[in-house]
């Protein structure tokens, strides 16, 4: 007898992704048109037609509930997007977020907190949930890596970059998020970190051990930072090919170490590059 074919409950890496960019999309729509139905259809449409804003918001629906070409795939779970669709979301919600944000700030300059509350009653919430749903796709369409790190897959994420290292053939393929910047040589390939900053502590890179790379400590004190907006230390991927002419030390990429979680990846992938 023919088994019947078991079909795994567990939802493919991605498709959360898609699913709350479409939702986004329906809820979107669905605002529209009910704001057509207060005001006539046939005067909305004659009012969007006059409005650069409105076409703006018509194409960021249309995409989001569409969704050309967006399909959640195990080989990348972070991108079920393609790379244009991405960046168009996330310039169309940067654009409508913004117009949304001096639409109601305006609005509340003329008018006072008073009426812009009163509206915002009226509109059950809206003037406030709208410009949320835009700043939700700019953070779902936000630049991510390929995949998290798995030290025991050879796979590292550093800021949107992705390494995926063959320990058997020596090769490493770097991604910067959904686009492949190239295949490498595992033993061309290092890991420049950044230069002892003046201001870190001597007792921390004195305990630090000797096998390990320097990285300046990230503190929450505001004279370690020097400020909110303090520089952040870059870690480079330098790929140096004797055999190949003109490409001699040249930089892979350069991202700064935002969280620990970059730091770790990046050792990690420093002591995987010196094991190849």
């Amino acid at each position: 007898m023919a088994r019947p074919k078991q079909i795994s409950a567990s939802p493919a890496p991605g498709a959360g992704t898609v699913f709350a960019l479409r939702a986004i999309g329906l809820v979107l729509a669905a605002r529209w048109v009910f704001s057509m139905s207060q005001m006539g259809y046939l005067s909305s449409l004659r009012a969007m037609t006059s409005s650069p804003w409105a076409c703006l918001n018509l194409v960021l629906i249309f995409l989001l509930i569409v969704l050309p070409g967006a399909k959640a795939r195990m080989e990348r779970p972070l991108h079920p997007l393609p790379q244009w669709l991405r960046q168009s979301l996330r310039l169309l919600a940067l654009v409508t977020f913004g117009f949304a944000m001096f639409s109601v700030g305006a609005f509340v300059w003329a008018s006072g907190w008073r009426h812009f509350m009163q509206a915002l009653a009226e509109t059950n919430g809206w003037l406030v949930v709208g410009p949320a749903l835009y700043a939700v796709v700019m953070w779902i369409c936000r630049p991510r890596a390929l995949w998290r790190t798995n030290i025991a897959a050879r796979r590292f994420a550093i800021g949107r970059y992705a390494i995926s290292l063959d320990p058997v053939m020596r090769t490493a393929v770097v991604w910067a998020e959904s686009r492949k910047l190239g295949q490498y040589d595992a033993r061309e390939l290092s890991v420049k970190w950044p230069a002892p900053t003046p201001d870190s502590s001597a007792a921390t890179s004195m305990l630090a051990p000797a096998t390990e790379p320097f990285v300046p400590p990230v503190r929450a004190s505001g004279a370690a930072r020097r400020g909110l907006f303090a520089r952040r230390p870059k870690v480079e991927l330098l790929w140096d090919s004797p055999a190949a002419a003109g490409h001699n030390r040249t930089t892979v990429f350069r991202t700064p170490l935002a969280s620990e979680g970059d730091r770790s990846a990046a050792r990690a992938l420093d002591a995987a590059l010196r094991q190849v």
